[in-house]
């Protein structure tokens, strides 16, 4: 499996971002920097557990997987890879080309050949 790139995670974040967004404007919190990170934090969450990417990943066809065996990441490592996601750690890379959030989850993004 082939590890994604920093500029196409970094695209996937400013996808989900946007998506964020426009939903905070369409029920009228008009782009409030915390509602967006709130709906932000959700809408990963929720995608990411259900499906393995948030929306932005999944346009960009890449998966959230665990780091030793390639599988799902259990539900409670998807919660705090978001949380820290939210406390913008993902700033912080390892030598393996890991966020430091996917790091403390034994997490990685991958290409995903499924899609």
């Amino acid at each position: 499996m082939e590890i994604v790139g920093l500029g196409r995670r970094f695209l996937a974040l400013a996808i989900d971002w946007a998506m964020c967004s426009v939903v905070a404007n369409l029920i009228g919190f008009d782009s409030k920097s915390v509602t967006i990170l709130a709906i932000f934090f959700f809408e990963v969450s929720i995608l990411t557990t259900l499906l393995q990417a948030s929306a932005g990943q999944r346009i960009l066809k890449m998966r959230v997987v665990d780091f030793t065996a390639y599988g799902i990441v259990p539900p409670l490592k998807i919660l705090l890879r978001t949380f820290l996601i939210c406390l913008v750690l993902p700033a912080v890379f390892t030598r393996e080309g890991r966020g430091l959030h996917d790091w403390i989850t034994n997490s990685v993004v991958v290409r995903d050949s499924r899609i």
